[in-house]
């Protein structure tokens, strides 16, 4: 399972997931930096991509089209990378069953959940 992360993640976020959801990368690494979010969603659907973001936009996107692809909803406000990773870190079980799951589109994790 290979996450895409949204602009408003951080790119260092990758070299910290990779190892443990290999494939994963950032949309600027893409050259989907300027990309509207349905050019974003669509490159992940035909990638196998499960997209983490911090934009709602993305929420509204998996409930209009369901699965593929899926979608991770980060409640986190302006949290920094350090706060983000261990969210995603706390949540890998989580993240691992939710891509798994055929009929699951959106995931919401927030650094309230216990971790």
């Amino acid at each position: 399972m290979k996450l895409l992360l949204d602009q408003n993640l951080s790119r260092n976020l990758v070299s910290r997931l990779v190892d443990l959801f290999p494939g994963t990368t950032h949309v600027s690494v893409l050259g989907l930096d300027t990309a509207a979010d349905r050019e974003i969603w669509d490159y992940a659907s035909e990638h196998g991509f499960v997209i983490a973001s911090k934009d709602s936009d993305f929420r509204q996107l998996a409930f209009l089209h369901g699965p593929p692809p899926k979608s991770i909803w980060l409640q986190v406000g302006n949290a920094s990378t350090a706060e983000v990773l261990r969210v995603i870190l706390d949540h890998s079980d989580a993240i691992e069953q939710f891509a798994a799951s055929p009929e699951e589109a959106l995931l919401v994790l927030s650094s309230l959940q216990p971790g």
